[in-house]
């Protein structure tokens, strides 16, 4: 997962064999796999924008791989159907795309894969066709499908909570470059640099930068004692440029023991339901707190919270890597 541009479809074109490898090994099972075409990898993509054959029924479209391997009728009928089962199709087989929704013709894309029996699926951001309903239905199927194959799946996605919920493990990309790797639990409690502790969570990490000085940083007016995240030197930070970090959802409203307590100005609050984004103004800085519903402060009003020691972050604002 990654922003726009950042290289995520390009890295799935050269793993199907659309685009040629540069530099490196690519590996399958252990085996170099740089020279071979898309047909030799045991790879089925399923794209974006479906690229269903629009004259072709839904039956056909699903059948359409393994005629193309010369598999007999009866053989291509079993799986067709089988396949249909699975995804929920099976009253849909005589059917044209033009009849179906998107997420019917996702489904028949992705049969379309699956029947092949591959190795590894790769999908370009299936979704982001659908509506928010629709999305929500398809990740479950999706992550259903995955476990019944056992085939590896490489998942290509900007929406971060398709990442979360449907991953054993994540690949971050910024511009090209990989930032992490790792389980949606190791990027959300243990980010590595600004990037991803910003890309991960919804509302984003807030950053508050400030000077170091005597172990201490200032937020909101309030000098904050970080030196237990400085290491053992925490001297030779000082006066340089740190970024403070919290997620919204950390903080609790009130005063608490063994936490940072600070107080903010209230300048927004949206109510969603089962949370509250109440944004604030900390001295020159706005910063979101994720909030109970129940716990609403006033528009203009001043509020104190607490952030719990273990859940503040602490980032060199030069490298942007975090401090252990």
């Amino acid at each position: 997962m990654g922003s726009s541009g950042c290289g995520k479809s390009t890295t799935l074109r050269m793993i199907a064999g659309l685009e040629d490898i540069s530099n490196g090994d690519f590996l399958i099972d252990g085996k170099r796999a740089n020279e071979q075409g898309p047909r030799e990898r045991g790879i089925a993509m399923v794209f974006q924008s479906y690229a269903l054959y629009p004259q072709m029924t839904v039956y056909d479209n699903i059948a359409f791989g393994l005629e193309l391997q010369g598999a007999d009728e009866e053989y291509i009928d079993e799986k067709v159907r089988n396949t249909a089962r699975i995804l929920g199709l099976t009253d849909y087989l005589n059917r044209l795309p033009r009849a179906l929704s998107g997420g019917q013709r996702q489904r028949v894309a992705i049969g379309r894969a699956l029947i092949r029996k591959v190795g590894i699926f790769l999908m370009d951001e299936p979704l982001s066709n659908l509506d928010a309903k629709q999305r929500v239905t398809m990740r479950s199927e999706i992550t259903q499908i995955h476990r019944e194959t056992g085939s590896t799946t490489i998942y290509v996605t900007h929406d971060q909570t398709e990442a979360m919920t449907m991953a054993d493990r994540i690949v971050v990309m910024k511009e090209g470059y990989v930032q992490q790797v790792g389980t949606p639990q190791e990027l959300y409690f243990n980010p590595v640099n600004l990037f991803v502790a910003g890309f991960i969570g919804e509302p984003p990490m807030n950053f508050i930068r400030s000077k170091a000085r005597g172990g201490a940083v200032t937020v909101g007016g309030a000098e904050l004692d970080v030196s237990r995240k400085l290491g053992q030197n925490p001297g030779r930070y000082e006066g340089k440029e740190l970024v403070f970090g919290f997620r919204p959802e950390a903080v609790s409203l009130g005063p608490r023991e063994n936490a940072f307590v600070l107080s903010a100005a209230v300048e927004l609050t949206e109510m969603l339901g089962d949370n509250v984004n109440v944004y604030i103004k900390l001295g020159e800085q706005q910063a979101i707190l994720k909030v109970d519903p129940h716990e609403t402060p006033e528009i203009d009003s001043k509020i104190f919270f607490s952030i719990p020691f273990e859940s503040v972050y602490l980032f060199d604002g030069e490298t942007e890597k975090v401090l252990s």
